[in-house]
């Protein structure tokens, strides 16, 4: 039986990535994406199904569930990829601007995942995967709502592998720190520091389709997994250290 899987954001990046690496892999794939000739373009490369939507609107998500299974019938395995980013002090974010991360960024996984997910459970298999972000798991300075979106995918994600433990359905999350795409260039500043270095679209893609086979946590770069532990085990000299050497992006 072919796999489908729905893919968000996949009009560039991570998304668009993840998309062509699962076609590659003999699965069906439904692309979401704001950016309609983009995704059309995907759409024919990689013989998808493109399901353009604004996540940002209210009542985004749960559409795009029900026109994703009345595709396919099914969705055996979600990729809740898309994002955005803004970068400032927070005073300075616009309250539209806001409103547009906490929905695009927590609220549209929250919903695609309660809509698809009664399916997934009547089959008895499954698979979520969640891109999050290293500034989840340790602050970033002049994103904290970015910051605090991913963190609640993060705390979503972590509760949902305890509610499904034995019922078919596995959870993934690949945390990322740079990753080189449009992501900087939207969110409104350059990435300018020398570490983390930037990794590319196409290995984050591939530690999605590995979260997707063997359920887990994936830091890109690996070595990430050790501030955000040193952050759990010791958050003092944790923030002493991020002080000293800048946690900003």
């Amino acid at each position: 039986m072919t796999r489908t899987a729905l893919v968000t954001g996949a009009s560039s990046g991570i998304g668009a990535a993840t998309a062509r690496l699962l076609a590659r892999s003999g699965a069906r794939v439904l692309l979401h994406g704001r950016d309609e000739d983009r995704l059309a373009a995907l759409a024919a490369e990689t013989d998808g199904t493109a399901l353009p939507a604004d996540l940002g609107l209210s009542g985004a998500a749960t559409d795009l569930a029900e026109r994703a299974l009345a595709v396919t019938g099914s969705v055996d395995l979600l990729v809740n990829n898309a994002g955005l980013g803004w970068a400032g002090p927070l005073p300075e974010l616009p309250a539209g601007r806001l409103a547009e991360l906490v929905a695009v960024n927590l609220a549209a996984p929250i919903e695609l995942t309660r809509a698809l997910l009664p399916a997934m459970l009547d089959h008895g298999r499954g698979q979520l995967v969640f891109v999050s972000s290293i500034a989840g798991r340790t602050g970033v300075a002049g994103e904290a709502v970015y910051a605090a979106t991913k963190s609640g995918v993060d705390a979503f994600a972590e509760s949902l592998r305890f509610e499904l433990h034995g019922t078919g359905v596995t959870v993934g999350v690949v945390v990322p720190g740079v990753v080189r795409t449009e992501f900087f260039t939207r969110r409104g500043r350059p990435y300018t520091r020398g570490i983390p270095r930037p990794v590319s679209a196409e290995r984050v893609a591939a530690a999605v389709v590995h979260a997707a086979r063997r359920p887990g946590d994936y830091y890109l770069p690996r070595w990430l997994r050790f501030p955000a532990a040193l952050r759990g085990a010791a958050p003092g000299v944790y923030r002493t250290l991020a002080a000293r050497f800048g946690a900003e992006s």
